[in-house]
């Protein structure tokens, strides 16, 4: 296996003692599989005079200028184009100088010979808001360092931008590179994938950005014994520095070895190479349920838009989730579309999904933030994933490539990927309602998350209002990201056809079926539903036994505790509430704790007079829309007539739809039974108008046009932010 170290010099390559900067170049002339590559401030003519030290070893690549340039090692010229890429859009010193006159903390560095670049010294009060807008209006980037070195450069100029587009240009792999630092400026080498160590007596400030990954190697040795100590943990050296066949003893307290997820090799769900696109969710469209690869059973939702989306043609890459279930699995995954996998642990995946997104985030999205509950070890599980997630898009993803991230679960991404790949156009869509900021707040880690949302380029909602909460949220931030409304839609095509092969249902004479289909979530107000079937036969007790609560309620995923109170409530409430009007053979609530096939869903759709929508908050709502299509489909005269949907006004359909559904507030009982008893009244004619208005909201958008027109938007907005903003973090 070829191998390469990419280092800075002062500091790091440069640092130690002689003996120890000696026993390093040795160690790598024992191994000239090593590529050796410069990753600097320095400028060439300065990198000159350093080679003229014995101790330094010799660099095949050098990425000089804070990653303005790329030179061969051999002759010193440019390496094009990957240098001519990093200077895109450069105005050039004069006028960079001339536009930076009117700050007087700017100190000219003209001792120091710059080649695509403005190197100033700086005070750490004189970093304002008012000079990094200046700099950025100039169409450039920025590096502040050491609390002393702050370097203009070009919109697409980085160490790590450097270090991609020369590693993208010799084809080397993630695993077989390692980064080596101690400065702010280095910043941009980490997260690419590649093992990394961090030198001991390293600048406070990088080693704070860096405190949440714990792959990055943290060795108790300073400059070149630290890069030593890591080649030996890799095992690329032996304890003499020579050819071993063992990782050595370790780089010292502390450290951590790089975990297997962003440097495992391509294989057959994990396509190698480059990609203009890279959509990342952290769940992927099967999973292994112990016997079979399983899909998700609703045809619609952002996993089967996914797959529909790649299938049709979407060109790019799928970086999902690969959890130990998962990889239990005895048979390959049966499908062919363009995934790389991200390899969780059990315990981690727990701390990720289980802790951090469903009992921090999800009750504060559900605008519920005093059911939150915040566990620091779950939040650095969560940090971990994320850092999993921006490491195998930084290696997917080819220059200037458009990023497509989904949902909550990724939230720390943007920030991530903003530092190590600011080339990329960055785009998320929030499926989840995003909350309004006075809940945002709640959180602990608010300022975390809204310090990486602000790094996004495009921020996508189904509704305007979810939009305006975003954009207050992050309100008084140097940078907004672009806000734009997209409500996703569903495959009605393909609902229409099933429900015709089909056809009508019929049911026992039990009276009116009121539906809802919904897993386990007090979000849907399970609860309050069957609170609101006691009020209702309570008020109206000539209904008892002339309609039936059908309740379909799959569990959550094993593993989530939240939702066992909610659990718990529910079951007794059903309980209760069947034993105080069961007449006969019939009880008013009709409870199905399990999920069902999309066959079995339609016909639940087909069988059903009113489907009941009660959700506290929700992002969209696809089973309202799938209800419209299925009962359009069907002829007017069938048993029972078109079906009726009663909408939550709290659900992101309710924006579309209006008042053509029977709106109704989960937050009052009364309205909750009123609005219920009304739609068990409506005449036939009345449900004819009724279904007939929602068939023609619904609309006849395709989800694979909705996923290629947000590709379209994010790449418009690519320019959004020129560059790394690592001053700011």
């Amino acid at each position: 296996m070829s191998m390469s170290l990419i280092t800075d010099l002062d500091g790091t390559l440069l640092g130690g003692t002689p003996d120890e900067r000696r026993r390093l170049r040795d160690a790598l002339a024992r191994r000239p599989e090593i590529t050796v590559v410069f990753a600097t401030g320095r400028g060439l003519a300065s990198i000159r005079d350093v080679l003229r030290d014995p101790l330094v070893p010799r660099p095949r690549w050098i990425i000089a200028d804070v990653g303005a340039s790329v030179i061969d090692g051999t002759d010193f010229t440019p390496v094009d184009p990957v240098q001519e890429h990093l200077r895109t859009g450069w105005p050039g010193p004069e006028r960079v100088r001339a536009a930076l006159r009117r700050f007087p903390a700017l100190a000219y560095q003209h001792g120091v010979v710059q080649d695509g670049r403005c190197s100033y010294h700086l005070a750490p009060d004189g970093l304002t808001d008012e000079l990094t807008a200046a700099v950025e209006a100039l169409g450039c980037t920025w590096v502040y360092s050491a609390d002393r070195y702050f370097d203009v450069l070009p919109r697409e100029a980085s160490k790590g931008g450097a270090l991609l587009g020369l590693a993208g240009k010799l084809g080397w792999k993630p695993e077989e590179m390692l980064v080596a630092g101690d400065s702010l400026n280095d910043l941009s080498l980490y997260g690419l994938g590649a093992h990394a160590v961090v030198v001991a007596g390293a600048e406070p400030a990088l080693l704070a950005a860096l405190a949440e990954q714990p792959s990055v190697l943290r060795p108790d040795r300073a400059g070149a014994a630290g890069i030593h100590a890591a080649l030996r943990a890799l095992g690329w050296l032996d304890d003499d520095g020579g050819p071993g066949s063992g990782p050595g003893p370790g780089p010292g307290p502390g450290s951590l070895p790089s975990p297997a997820a962003p440097t495992a090799p391509a294989g057959p769900d994990d396509p190698g190479g480059r990609h203009s696109l890279v959509v990342a969710y952290h769940r992927p469209p099967l999973h292994w349920n112990g016997d079979s690869w399983q899909p998700p059973s609703s045809p619609n939702g952002i996993l089967p838009t996914l797959t529909n989306a790649f299938a049709h043609g979407l060109p790019g890459i799928w970086v999902t989730a690969q959890t130990d279930r998962d990889r239990q699995a005895t048979l390959p995954r049966p499908t062919e579309l363009p995934l790389s996998a991200v390899p969780l642990d059990t315990a981690t995946w727990s701390g990720y999904f289980h802790r951090a997104c469903k009992e921090t985030l999800w009750p504060v999205l559900m605008s519920e933030p005093q059911r939150s509950a915040f566990d620091a070890r779950a939040w650095a599980d969560y940090r971990t994933v994320n850092t999993r997630f921006a490491r195998r898009i930084a290696a997917r993803a080819a220059p200037g490539a458009t990023v497509w991230l989904h949902d909550y679960n990724l939230w720390l991404v943007p920030g991530l990927l903003r530092t190590i790949r600011p080339d990329l156009a960055v785009g998320l869509f929030h499926h989840t309602p995003f909350p309004p900021p006075e809940a945002f707040d709640a959180l602990p880690v608010a300022g975390e998350l809204r310090s990486s949302l602000a790094q996004l380029d495009w921020a996508g909602f189904h509704t305007e209002q979810f939009a305006e909460h975003f954009r207050q949220a992050l309100a008084g931030l140097p940078a907004m990201p672009h806000t734009a409304v997209h409500p996703l839609g569903i495959d009605r095509p393909a609902i229409e056809s099933l429900a015709r092969r089909r056809g009508p249902r019929r049911v026992p004479a039990t009276g009116r079926v009121v539906l809802s289909v919904e897993r386990l979530d007090y979000a849907k107000a399970p609860v309050q539903k069957v609170d609101a079937v006691d009020l209702l036969l309570t008020h109206r007790p000539r209904l008892r036994g002339r309609f039936t609560f059908r309740l379909v309620c799959p569990p959550p995923e094993p593993g989530i505790t939240a939702y066992d109170t909610t659990r718990d409530r529910l079951e007794r409430r059903i309980a209760e509430v069947n034993a105080k009007w069961r007449q006969g053979r019939w009880q008013p609530v009709d409870y199905l704790p399990r999920s069902l096939s999309s066959t079995q869903v339609i016909d639940e759709y087909l069988t059903a007079d009113v489907l009941w929508v009660t959700s506290l908050q929700d992002g969209m709502n696809l089973t309202a829309k799938e209800f419209i299509a299925a009962r359009s489909a069907l002829p007017h005269d069938h048993h029972a007539g078109p079906g009726v949907l009663v909408l939550s006004r709290h659900a992101g359909a309710a924006v579309e739809l209006g008042d053509a559904a029977l709106l109704t507030d989960p937050h009052s009982p009364g309205d909750l039974s009123a609005v219920l008893a009304r739609a068990l009244d409506l005449s036939p004619a009345e449900r004819r108008v009724h279904m007939h208005r929602l068939s023609r909201l619904l609309g006849h958008q395709r989800p694979t046009d909705w996923a290629t027109r947000i590709v379209q938007a994010i790449r418009k907005r690519e320019k959004a932010h020129p560059g790394t903003r690592v001053g700011l973090f």
